[in-house]
């Protein structure tokens, strides 16, 4: 490798290419976007134009469930490199391009999202310890959408946080309405007719106002009950020392008088009280 392939390596795909000038990429094959302009003028609209996503694909769940788009997707030496050997395809008109080099799942239903069809091959991944790419077209809202189902799913998470984790781990995400009324579908069916998954805390998020997460604010202060805060009165109120009752006592009652022995015959010296020396020992 000569050292500006080294030193200067594309900011998109990491390998060298003068992308600023429109070369395409040898290696994987990148391009800049058609729409940047003649080569003139290319480097003045490479910088007015907006980032472009990276050519690696964001991870979900540490060393198991990434999220990429087509362009991900199409780039194997990377997709080898950070070690995905399986590849779940949410776009049936996008091609299965490394048939020998990944195990593929392609879901049919372009409208309708097989959510269990998916989690099921996701569950299966994660059985065999294997890496496992979702794409879709640009990896921001069909795609996104499988990830989020198979969080509810498998983590009992409610569908704001689910949301939540994969917006911080992948910015770009941005659901469509279709995908978010049959995200809020599935949520219902999971935590409303499943036993077991556990609500947890509501996390909210700006990123996602159109769901309206979240539980309704109580209007005005919250009134906390009354209880009896009178205390009843004291025994000793309620009995004066002088006034015992006739059928109480205290201790059993002496019948028959006890002489005590001879203090002489112990050797100790009784106090002139009434009462006898308690033994300390």
């Amino acid at each position: 490798m000569r050292k500006r392939e080294r030193e200067n390596p594309c900011g998109i795909c990491g390998h060298y290419h003068k992308y600023e000038l429109g070369e395409v990429c040898g290696v994987c094959g990148h391009r800049p976007p058609a729409s940047a302009g003649a080569q003139a003028a290319a480097g003045a609209a490479q910088a007015a134009a907006p980032r472009q996503d990276s050519a690696f694909p964001s991870e979900i769940l540490k060393d198991f469930l990434f999220l990429g788009s087509y362009d991900n997707a199409s780039r194997s030496e990377l997709l080898k490199t950070i070690g995905i050997s399986h590849i779940l395809n949410t776009v049936p008109l996008c091609q299965n391009l490394y048939r020998n080099s990944f195990t593929y799942h392609c879901l049919q239903d372009e409208k309708t999202l097989q959510f269990d069809d998916a989690i099921q091959f996701l569950e299966q991944c994660e059985r065999d310890k294997a890496r496992v790419l979702v794409h879709c077209m640009s990896g921001k809202s069909r795609s996104a959408a499988f990830v989020i189902a198979f969080l509810m799913k498998t983590k009992g998470w409610r569908l704001s946080q689910c949301f939540q984790w994969v917006k911080e781990r992948r910015p770009q995400v941005q659901l469509a309405d279709a995908a978010q009324r049959q995200l809020i579908e599935y949520e219902q069916k999971l935590f409303n007719s499943t036993v077991g998954i556990p609500a947890q805390a509501f996390v909210p998020t700006d990123a996602f106002p159109s769901l309206g997460f979240g539980f309704p604010k109580p209007s005005g202060d919250i009134q906390v009950p009354i209880f009896n805060q009178q205390a009843p009165a004291s025994i000793f109120e309620r009995v004066s020392p002088h006034n015992i009752p006739s059928n109480f006592t205290f201790g059993a009652e002496r019948t028959t008088e006890v002489k005590l022995p001879d203090n002489n015959s112990f050797g100790v010296v009784n106090s002139s009280g009434g009462d006898s020396m308690m033994d300390s020992s």
